[in-house]
Order: C-alpha cells, then sequence, then structure tokens
C-alpha cells in the first residue's frame, strides 16, 4: 500500500509478461523438436513483447521520479505520490507500452512479406521479419525509430536529471548512515534501470558485420530475458533492507 510497492508489483507484472511472451513457446518447440508459429502468434509475440518491454522502461522511469519525491521532496511525498496519482501514472505507463507496441506491430505486419517464413531467432523478432519483406521500407522504418528514439531519450533524460538530484540531496545528508539508507532504497533502481538500458542499447547498436544467427539469439535472449529474470531478484537481494529503512522513516515520523 505504498507507492514504492505499488509500482513494483507493476513492473512484477510487465516482467511476468514479457517472460511469458517467448519463453513457453521457445520451450515448447525445443521440447516438440518443431520451429513453427502461426502468423497470428507471431503478430501476438510481437505486440505483447513490445508492450510489456516498453511499459517496463516507461514504469522504471515512474519509479525514478518516486525515488526524486521521496528523497528531495520528503515533506510533499504524500501529497505528490498519493494512491490516486500512482494509480495515473501506472495507467499512463501501460497506455504508453500499448501505443508503443500497436505503433511498431501495425508498421511491421502492414509490409508484404515474400521471401520465405524462417526467422533465425527463437521469437518473432521484427529486424527478423523485416528481412522477408519484398518492399523497401527503409524510409517509414527510419521514421518509426527517430520517434522511438526521441520517446525513449526523453525518459533517459529524466532518469539522469532525477538521480542527479537525488545525488546531490543525499550529499548533503549530514549522517553517514543517513546516506547509506537514502542510497539504499536507489540502488535496486538503478542497476535495473542500468541492466535494462545496457542490455537493450548493447542489442541494438551493435554493428551489422557482427551479425550471425548464434550471436542474434544470444543477444536477443540478452535483452528480452535477462533483464525482467534478474529484476526480482535484485529488488528481493534489497527487499529486507527497505523494510527497515521503511520501519526506521515511520519511527522517526512518529517523533516527528
Amino acid at each position: 500500500h505504498t507507492p514504492m510497492f505499488f509500482f513494483l508489483l507493476n513492473l512484477a507484472l510487465s516482467d511476468l509478461g514479457s517472460i511469458c511472451t517467448t519463453v513457453p513457446k521457445a520451450m515448447h518447440n525445443s521440447l516438440w523438436d518443431t520451429r513453427n508459429i502461426s502468423y497470428t502468434g507471431c503478430v501476438a509475440q510481437v505486440f505483447l513483447i513490445f508492450f510489456f518491454l516498453g511499459s517496463e522502461y516507461f514504469l522504471l522511469t515512474i519509479m525514478c521520479y518516486d525515488r526524486y519525491v521521496s528523497i528531495c521532496k520528503p515533506l510533499h511525498y504524500g501529497t505528490l505520490l498519493s494512491s490516486r496519482a500512482c494509480a495515473h501514472m501506472a495507467a499512463a505507463a501501460w497506455a504508453s507500452g500499448f501505443l508503443y507496441s500497436l505503433l511498431h506491430t501495425a508498421n511491421t505486419f502492414s509490409l508484404p512479406l515474400c521471401h520465405g517464413n524462417a526467422l533465425s531467432q527463437f521469437f518473432c523478432e521484427i529486424p527478423q521479419i523485416l528481412k522477408l519483406s519484398c518492399s523497401n521500407s527503409s524510409l517509414r522504418e527510419l521514421g518509426l525509430i527517430t520517434v522511438s528514439g526521441c520517446l525513449l531519450f526523453v525518459c533517459f533524460l529524466f532518469i539522469v536529471f532525477s538521480y542527479v538530484q537525488i545525488f546531490r540531496a543525499v550529499l548533503r545528508i549530514p549522517s553517514e548512515q543517513g546516506r547509506h539508507k537514502a542510497f539504499s532504497t536507489c540502488l535496486p533502481h538503478l542497476a535495473v534501470v542500468s541492466l535494462f538500458l545496457s542490455t537493450g542499447t548493447i542489442a541494438h547498436l551493435k554493428s551489422p558485420s557482427m551479425s550471425s544467427p548464434s550471436l542474434d539469439v544470444a543477444l536477443s535472449v540478452l535483452y528480452s530475458v535477462v533483464p525482467p529474470a534478474l529484476t526480482p531478484l535484485i529488488y528481493s537481494l534489497r527487499n529486507q533492507e527497505l523494510k527497515i529503512i521503511s520501519v526506521d522513516i515511520e519511527v522517526h515520523a512518529g517523533w516527528l
């Protein structure tokens, strides 16, 4: 019933959704020694993976705002992050992920596909699908990448700006114990954001000359499976310390 754990619940749902979009089908194909997926299933897979990963990125941006308010504006925390405000922000993150995914999916599957039907991947990935297209889609794809890049870059700038303000506020705390507690509430979120951005950047900004089927599969696992699998672990490892910090804050609030 606190904003941080409310957003963690939404983050866990996005992690679960992204894992369930790719891994069960890949396991089924491996166990039954098949590589088949229906056209509808491929469309659904593209939509869902972008929906859940996009929503996760927007949720991580909102969670950065939660950490910023709790450390830099603690007296306004209850007002700025009321239950109503949290519900609206979470809904905005999911809606943004939906629109972001719909844009990519509609753009990809509006193209005619005529160069076979085999993808060198364990799930339907847009770059692999575009290789099957028989029309020149480079201009349209470039425009979509530009829009997506600008949107993601704005979120990235917001995260960087928030953490600059957070670190400045933490360094002004006189006691070492207070600084440690403040940093402890931010470390899990910072670790997850770094993991999410680094794996996605490595996977999508690699040189075309480095492309190979095995490397493409490894990098796809890196950004689509590893972050959702490790995020719960990162927060679980810090959960006990976060509980202790929450108790300490409540005690001090009682004294106030």
